[in-house]
């Protein structure tokens, strides 16, 4: 059994700095892997970004992140990257890694996801030149989480770790009119195809803490739905 804590829209640079960092060090003792699920600075600032930094430079256990709406937030996107990384926090952009975790492989494929709602109200593939690059854009963290998956699939433990919502069994809470802006329906395909263990996002602040895609568990951990800094999850191979 390994130990999995997670988080999301934890907008570090922001007034809870100092329980932030109070909450990292507490689970850094507890869990054997802390996964991020974006939103990591309040505005994508390369300061707010050395904030998380500071954070976390004590913490020996892996950390895994994507990044979030807020993250690109001040078009610094590369600086914020560099700076986390260059703590220690390994970060996922389309992009999936392996970690050797109490004997176990454990996949982590991460994708921030995008925009583009779900049934019944769905951005599709038509009109205007700005509304179809949107769609491109779902389109390509689609086709990355798929690729993630896939390069995954050997691993006994398997997990996606995103931003934006791939369901609605998560978004209830929220209003329904922006449901189109929290996620993308598109985004649970692979979900669906490959049925990692365990489906994480964040973003969907009003949201519901528990859902599925099929039989996979999804969660949304974003801070204030948990009402708690991190949530753990034990996962075994089987």
């Amino acid at each position: 059994m390994i130990k999995v804590a997670a988080a999301g829209d934890i907008h570090a640079g922001g007034p809870d700095n100092e329980r932030l960092a109070a909450a990292f060090s507490a689970i850094g003792s507890e869990a054997d892997l802390i996964l991020l699920a974006g939103d990591l600075t309040l505005h994508g600032e390369p300061e707010e970004a050395r904030s998380l930094a500071r954070v976390v430079q004590e913490i020996e256990k892996p950390i895994v992140a994507v990044l979030g709406n807020h993250d690109w937030h001040a078009n610094r996107r590369d600086e914020v990257v560099a700076i986390l990384s260059e703590a220690g926090i390994r970060m996922l952009d389309r992009d999936w890694v392996v970690l050797d975790l109490a004997g176990t492989k454990v996949g982590v494929v991460g994708v921030k996801g995008f925009i583009g709602g779900f049934p019944d109200s769905e951005l599709p593939d038509f009109g205007e030149p700005s509304l179809r690059r949107v769609y491109a854009e779902t389109t390509q963290e689609v086709d990355a989480l798929r690729r993630g998956l896939e390069a995954i699939a050997s691993c006994p433990i398997r997990i996606a770790l995103l931003h934006y919502s791939p369901t609605t069994t998560t978004l209830e809470g929220e209003p329904r009119v922006i449901w189109a802006f929290l996620g993308s329906d598109r985004l649970a395909a692979p979900i669906a195809d490959h049925r990692p263990d365990l489906v994480l996002h964040g973003h969907g602040h009003l949201g519901t803490f528990e859902g599925f895609i099929g039989a996979v568990p999804v969660y949304n951990v974003a801070q204030p739905v948990m009402g708690k800094d991190f949530w753990v999850f034990e996962l075994g191979a089987d």
